[in-house]
């Protein structure tokens, strides 16, 4: 009775900890979710060979494209039910702790691509030892991302070529990754029309593909000691944004966020 009780409950923490990236800021302008392909639920994807992992299970593309300009700051929203921006809860719990990652793909149509494009790395923000003793106190991309109520600031690479492109933020949950197939990837993609007069076309991996089983950084046991942290997929480009978690705000607003939840008890 006693490992039911205890098998239950961590049924339930998981299943609470399930979130999926919802809205898009363009420079602290709020587009909802005009522009995003939302998937049917806010389970996550649990193969890396499966084409879910391009824009996640069950998405097509939509209507609403979002307009931005090469250099722009565009910020994505997780949190962890359909049109819930409460920050009460964490954008993801359950202790869900990963990188948060943001990849970007040039598509013809960014209203009908279909992810299966190559994709390149604008931002990550992934691990970085804590010192306090317990592993699970370790800094993570997810930790920031859950002080600014899911916002994550993105900077659009100044030199990219115009055009539409799909953006892709994910989420790497690890909490119980210390299994193959036991990560759980999280990620919705956005639908952008770009402007400027940048040429570059970087290189570019494909979803999937771009991640294997088998990695370093996405078969990994992280409540237990972690010397090293390798982020999955390719690495960033340049102009785009490489972070270390917990040295500083992911999101503009970070403080203000953190007194309106105090002022309000959100």
């Amino acid at each position: 009775m006693k490992s039911s009780i205890v098998a239950l409950a961590f049924a339930i923490q998981q299943a609470a900890g399930h979130a999926l990236f919802q809205d898009l800021w363009v420079n602290g302008v709020d587009k909802s979710t005009t522009c995003v392909r939302l998937p049917s639920g806010n389970s996550p994807v649990s193969s890396v060979s499966s084409t879910s992992m391009r824009c996640n299970s069950g998405t097509r593309g939509v209507s609403g494209k979002c307009a931005v300009k090469a250099g722009d700051t565009v910020t994505v929203e997780m949190h962890q039910q359909p049109g819930d921006r409460n920050c009460k809860n964490e954008a993801i719990g359950g202790m869900h702790y990963g990188p948060v990652l943001v990849y970007m793909s040039k598509v013809a149509d960014a209203s009908t691509a279909d992810g299966s494009a190559g994709w390149f790395k604008i931002y990550e923000d992934g691990w970085a030892p804590a010192n306090k003793g317990a592993a699970d106190n370790d800094y993570w991309g997810v930790k920031d991302m859950n002080d600014c109520c899911g916002k994550v600031d993105v900077k659009i690479p100044t030199d990219l070529a115009a055009g539409d492109y799909l953006l892709r933020a994910e989420v790497i949950a690890l909490h119980t990754a210390g299994q193959s197939g036991g990560a759980q990837f999280y990620m919705s993609c956005y639908q952008l029309t770009l402007s400027g007069d940048g040429t570059n076309a970087p290189a570019t991996v494909k979803f999937p593909g771009a991640y294997s089983a088998s990695d370093a950084g996405i078969k990994i046991n992280i409540h237990a000691a972690v010397s090293s942290y390798k982020i999955p997929g390719p690495a960033v480009i340049a102009g785009g944004t490489t972070r270390t978690p917990g040295t500083g705000a992911v999101c503009a607003n970070k403080k203000l966020i953190r007194g309106m939840n105090d002022l309000f008890d959100f």
